[in-house]
């Protein structure tokens, strides 16, 4: 019998946020036919404004470019560029830099775009209009499928069915994908909740930073101009989950926690209004070294859930979907018959995965070790009130926790904040 001609592989994708968009734009772009389902559209666009904008270095926006060039040069110009100015981290309550993290040199030796920062609504407008409406599901959460031989079924929370060749969790830390693959695990609390805050605001120098992040003792700040006369900060405060803010409400707390921090920090929380102001706890995951079987397979936070210290979570998930788009269409490629066709696609997969873990398996490793250097930062000795209280106001650097922030801040940081920019290990 004479082999028919393979045609590519149906892609399910659960999930209809960044990941999951970009993944429907990359395998659109190739020929391969898509759909994608999410359980709230609107939700989706809208978690800008519970998230704040995406930060996206050289190595994400250079993935964008080769999916498609239109909708990159779409994002370059939505976007507010940050990585021509001073970036990186200062302490707390002086506001002196501690660290500054060039970005502009690798960028500009790789020939990459410049770190830019943009709204997660804006982003995903875009991603959409280029999708087409017609591949995203909305009102569509996928709570469980069904493997085949040569197939995979999802089920969606309102009993309907789809069926196709290759599905993929792009459903967030929360993932429903995951959960089936590997059975449930509570993702593992951070130790610390995140305020959020928009502001019309333009401080003196938002010409020389794009964003600093403000380091201290169990809690750190983050500031980062996202354009058109706007800040975004974010305060992360060390306190136990589901805690609860007082009557008084939001900012008056962040002022109390910030009080005595630096006069850039307190501005910004004193301009935002309280109802600009959120909050969320801040979760992330272990690091697992195997991400689906088979047909089915995790991107993103599904696969790889980090918490928001370096701004590569988003990068991250854009470099995978191009990764597996790559090896699903060498799968395609091999593939002259039908019965092959599920063998090829089991090991596209299986080769999407190993190229990807190692590189980030070590950006999640550096991301914790960020957050946890940005909330330990205590550069002076602090002999509290007594008759050695006059050294406290020397601001004597502690030489064993200063040392070791040093090394890490000066020296590992700015190599592995290089090479993640660089984009080394990208397909």
């Amino acid at each position: 019998m004479a082999s028919r001609e393979a045609r590519k592989p149906r892609i399910l994708i659960a999930g209809g946020g960044v990941a999951g968009l970009v993944l429907a734009l990359a395998a659109k772009r190739r020929g391969f036919e898509v759909r994608v389902f999410e359980k709230d559209l609107s939700a989706v666009r809208g978690e800008g404004q519970y998230r704040g904008p995406i930060i996206l270095h050289g190595n994400a926006l250079a993935v964008l470019a080769a999916i498609d060039p239109d909708v990159a040069r779409q994002v370059l110009a939505a976007a507010c560029v940050t990585g021509d100015r001073l970036n990186g981290l200062a302490d707390g309550i002086t506001g002196d830099w501690f660290i500054k993290i060039d970005l502009l040199t690798p960028a500009r030796k790789k020939g990459l775009p410049l770190t830019r920062s943009i709204c997660r609504m804006t982003l995903q407008d875009i991603l959409l209009k280029a999708i087409g409406s017609d591949t995203v599901y909305n009102r569509s959460k996928v709570v469980d499928f069904r493997e085949h031989q040569n197939k995979v079924t999802v089920i969606l929370g309102d009993g309907r069915e789809y069926e196709g060749d290759v599905l993929v969790g792009a459903d967030g830390i929360w993932s429903k994908v995951r959960a089936k693959l590997f059975g449930w695990q509570d993702a593992q609390y951070s130790n610390y909740t995140c305020y959020s805050g928009s502001v019309d605001y333009v401080p003196s120098y938002i010409s020389t930073v794009g964003y600093r992040v403000f380091v201290g003792f169990n809690q750190y700040f983050v500031a980062c101009d996202i354009g058109c006369g706007k800040m975004q900060w974010y305060g992360f405060h060390k306190e136990p989950p589901g805690s609860a803010d007082p009557p008084t409400g939001k900012r008056k707390r962040l002022l109390e926690l910030y009080e005595g921090w630096c006069s850039e920090v307190v501005a910004l929380i004193s301009r935002t209004s309280e109802s600009m102001i959120l909050r969320r706890d801040l979760y992330d995951r272990d690091m697992i070294y195997t991400w689906g079987r088979g047909r089915i397979t995790l991107v993103g936070d599904a696969a790889h859930a980090m918490q928001p210290a370096l701004g590569q979570s988003g990068c991250m998930a854009i470099e995978d979907c191009y990764q597996l788009v790559l090896e699903l269409e060498k799968a395609y490629v091999k593939c002259d018959c039908h019965d092959k066709h599920a063998d090829e696609i089991a090991l596209a997969i299986a080769r999407y995965e190993r190229k990807r873990i190692l590189r980030v398996g070590i950006v999640h490793a550096v991301t914790r070790m960020a957050a946890r250097m940005s909330s330990t930062y205590r550069p002076y000795l602090d002999f509290g009130p007594g008759c050695l209280s006059f050294l406290t106001n020397l601001r004597i650097p502690n030489p064993a926790i200063y040392g070791a922030q040093f090394v890490v801040g000066h020296i590992i940081m700015p190599i592995v904040m290089t090479w993640m920019l660089n984009g080394h290990g990208v397909w």
